[in-house]
């Protein structure tokens, strides 16, 4: 009986110890967003602008490697809204990923939805975002991912670090621009400043005393976490008199390299480190656009913030500007992207796949719509759109994922193409005017579980050259190849690196040229792919896949806003055993 006892209080002891362990998973860091509108003061006037909590940018979600965080989002704003957390893979968690109609429904004013962020191997720093028309503008923020505990940064440990957003600023309301801009099948209305957090700097009307000042020690080194929040624009961004040495993107380390400049696409992340070693002084940070496509409007103004160096000395009256590339230098902004290589070391070994089962082919181009008596404002009186393999995405009125999941037919078709319908000289200056016009549809790409895929981004010419940072929910992708020009099948394989490609989520395609890249579908759900230009992505250019589930519990989405896995089962399991230790019934209608 003795014998018994001891039994059966280990195990009571070991199932107790199971239950704390497994309701310990509820002691996730929780997060309160509230999306509200908010009076904010720039360029000399005040509008409200949608803000989560009040702030602009929002506020700065911190992990490490491997964790989960809950954020309760609550919309007491005046439209619906989304929230996508860029960069973050969310293994078999697309319910929470965010882009509407894809894996969400809005939610909408006075509503509230959980959502759980599920962190694997990213390290370093990502961002969020609205993912609702182009809220993103003033809704969004940086994510901290540190190391795991113990475990160190692959350089040495900066003094300080500083999150650097880049955004841009309209004097007109952002949802008012949206629907404008869709309405009238046009361009957007140019920004009216650049911002580095959330202000535009000294050299705009109204703004020098809010410029944002970064205080630094001599000799100290510094960590910034540069963050593209952009909507319409790829940057140019330099500190004056300082080099930078590149050290992570898209939250995965990268071998270190110096530049005098960085080129930060939209929804890209970049870790940069800089030592102030120049004569204590005043020396702008500034950022600009660079445009690559011919005849592309765009902002030609300079956000600027202030590195200031602490200490008794007499300031020069004005700070130094850094020597940014010109706007349209093609050759700068692919240089630098074209300069990532993964840190590829024991630690951060890389994991390309060689055996490629799911080749695919996609261009990326502008297109034209015919519009009604020819009234609208894109090239002779058409309405301008975006495709990939010239299908031009429709939102469904369902999402995607609820779909797929529940089985509901007729929401969405499964014959997007792996090759376009046309091939031509995707980069000729005069095209056919009948290539201009695309098919539109709500057609998905159905990919089978562990398929290894590589997918070839072609830019075409098509209206107007432009390029395109294209995004991938769900996984990080490793590039591994770009050019200019045409995609040359036979010759450009064989200039791949296999060896040491970055590892990424965002990655500019160069304008009139080509970027291959790698993944393993190794995430099953429902997963978006869009180009980072909002106007491209409202114009079509997207692609939605549906990763297949696998064999196994790992390798299948998990049930609808389940915020900790197996955890009903789990304490269905420690009740019953513990109803049982006292004699006690059992209601498994829990």
């Amino acid at each position: 009986m003795l014998a018994m006892k001891i039994l059966i209080s280990s195990q009571l002891l070991g199932l107790t110890l199971l239950c704390v362990g497994i309701f310990h998973c509820q002691a996730w860091p929780r997060y309160t967003f509230v999306v509200e509108e908010t009076p904010y003061r720039r360029l000399c006037s005040t509008k409200n602008i949608l803000t989560v909590n009040g702030q602009f940018p929002g506020p700065t979600l911190y992990a490490r490697t491997g964790d989960t965080i809950i954020v309760d989002v609550y919309n007491k704003g005046n439209r619906n809204i989304t929230i996508h957390w860029h960069g973050a893979k969310q293994p078999r968690n697309p319910w929470s990923d965010g882009p509407d109609y894809i894996t969400q429904c809005p939610i909408q004013p006075g509503g509230r939805f959980t959502q759980t962020i599920i962190f694997s191997s990213e390290e370093g720093t990502l961002w969020w975002h609205a993912h609702s028309e182009w809220d993103r503008a003033t809704v969004h923020g940086a994510i901290v991912i540190y190391p795991k505990k113990g475990a160190a940064y692959p350089f040495p440990k900066p003094h300080a670090e500083f999150p650097i957003i880049l955004g841009e600023w309209w004097k007109e309301d952002i949802g008012q621009l949206y629907n404008e801009t869709i309405q009238s099948g046009g361009d957007p209305n140019i920004s009216s400043a650049f911002l580095i957090n959330g202000q535009p700097g000294d050299l705009y009307p109204c703004s020098k005393p809010d410029t944002v000042k970064l205080m630094v020690d001599y000799g100290k080194t510094y960590l910034l976490r540069l963050i593209n929040s952009a909507v319409q624009e790829i940057l140019f961004f330099s500190i004056a008199n300082h080099k930078v040495t590149v050290v992570g993107s898209d939250a995965s380390y990268t071998k270190p390299f110096s530049s005098d400049y960085v080129t930060i696409s939209p929804g890209q992340t970049i870790d940069l480190l800089f030592t102030a070693d120049q004569s204590p002084n005043h020396y702008y940070i500034a950022a600009k656009a660079y445009v690559g496509g011919a005849g592309i409007v765009y902002d030609n103004t300079t956000t600027t913030a202030i590195l200031q160096y602490n200490g008794n000395y007499t300031s020069t009256s004005t700070p130094s500007l850094p020597n940014l590339p010109s706007h349209n230098d093609t050759k700068a902004s692919v240089h630098f992207t074209g300069s990532l290589r993964s840190l590829a070391d024991k630690n951060h070994p890389v994991d390309v796949p060689r055996n490629i089962t799911t080749p695919l082919f996609y261009t990326l181009s502008v297109n034209t719509l015919p519009c009604l008596n020819n009234s609208c404002a894109g090239p002779n009186g058409t309405r301008l759109s975006a495709s990939v393999n010239n299908i031009s995405f429709v939102d469904p009125s369902i999402d995607i994922l609820q779909a797929y999941y529940y089985h509901v037919n007729g929401a969405f078709g499964t014959r997007f193409p792996n090759f376009p319908p046309f091939l031509f000289n995707f980069t000729a200056q005069d095209l056919p005017l009948y290539l201009q016009t695309p098919k539109q549809g709500t057609e998905v790409k159905i990919l089978e579980y562990n398929a290894t895929v590589e997918i070839v981004f072609q830019g075409t010419n098509l209206v107007a050259g432009d390029d395109h940072p294209m995004h991938l929910h769900g996984f990080s992708f490793y590039v591994v190849g770009w050019g200019l020009g045409n995609f040359d099948e036979d010759k450009d394989p064989l200039k791949y690196n296999l060896v040491d490609p970055p590892l990424q989520n965002t990655i500019a395609v160069p304008v009139n040229g080509w970027t291959a890249i790698r993944f393993k579908a190794d995430n099953p759900g429902v997963w978006f792919m869009h180009c980072h230009l909002d106007r491209h992505m409202s114009w079509g250019m997207d692609v939605t896949f549906i990763v297949k589930n696998g064999k196994g519990l790992g390798a299948k989405v998990l049930a609808p806003h389940q915020e900790c896995p197996m955890l009903i089962i789990s304490i269905k399991l420690c009740l019953a055993v513990y109803m049982f230790m006292g004699g006690m019934a059992i209601n498994w209608a829990m």
